[in-house]
């Protein structure tokens, strides 16, 4: 079962500026699109990124009018002061670009969101090309998936394909993306292992494992690891 990747879940058509855009282009861009950052191409592939905190100094700082930072002024602060008096993307923007790759998986993409610290990463081909952005709404998005489509799936692909157990042999109920499972299956270890299986679906909010083991062979495996 393979879990859904950037590029069946991204945005294809991306807004961007290129990098001799006006900064008031770039503010109108944003404001426009109710988005809070873009791409910045050069000859159509991307070398910055212009977001809402790359034209905010212009303002912080009262477009390069206030007194430079002092030598032992944080770089970031700096690098702000140095915003303030820019005119064009290439001016504002922050390089380089942080990207996701079409193929990535969709759980790899959310760490990569997080550990970033940002809504959304665009996403470039093997060639450094744009094709879309992914934002946390993108993902997001899985947990919208229909009870009976999760059903469907767990019990057909999860049980059925993957677990090589008659489907209809394990009750499958889904509320809200909360799956309840029920009955009875060979070993405990196959308990373990449905549940883990089913968590790991993309859309599904909790798991309830009311599953039964005919035998728990979990038992045998750890005596007999502790006596060796």
């Amino acid at each position: 079962m393979r879990e859904p990747t950037v590029a069946s879940l991204m945005t294809r058509e991306v807004i961007s500026a290129d990098v001799d855009s006006p900064f008031k282009d770039l503010v109108r861009l944003l404001e426009d699109n109710g988005i809070s950052a873009l791409p910045v191409l050069d000859g159509g592939y991307p070398v910055g990124v212009v977001s809402e905190a790359d034209l905010l100094p212009k303002e912080e700082f009262r477009g390069g009018t206030e007194e430079a930072p002092g030598v032992f002024a944080r770089s970031a602060v700096k690098h702000r002061w140095e915003q303030a008096s820019g005119l064009t993307a290439r001016d504002v923007m922050t390089t380089p670009v942080k990207s996701l790759a079409p193929d990535l998986a969709a759980s790899a993409a959310a760490r990569e969101l997080a550990s970033a610290g940002v809504r959304r990463l665009f996403v470039m081909d093997d060639d450094g090309a744009l094709v879309g952005v992914l934002s946390r709404r993108d993902l997001l998005k899985l947990f919208l998936r229909e009870d009976d489509e999760l059903k469907t799936i767990i019990r057909d692909e999860i049980f059925g394909r993957m677990l090589w157990v008659d489907p209809f042999s394990v009750e499958v109920e889904v509320s809200e993306g909360v799956v309840t499972l029920q009955g009875q299956l060979e070993r405990q270890s196959e308990v373990e292992i449905a549940e883990h299986l089913v968590r790991a679906l993309p859309g599904v909010v909790d798991v309830h494992n009311q599953l039964r083991p005919e035998w728990n062979d979990t038992t045998r495996t750890r005596q007999t690891t502790i006596l060796g």
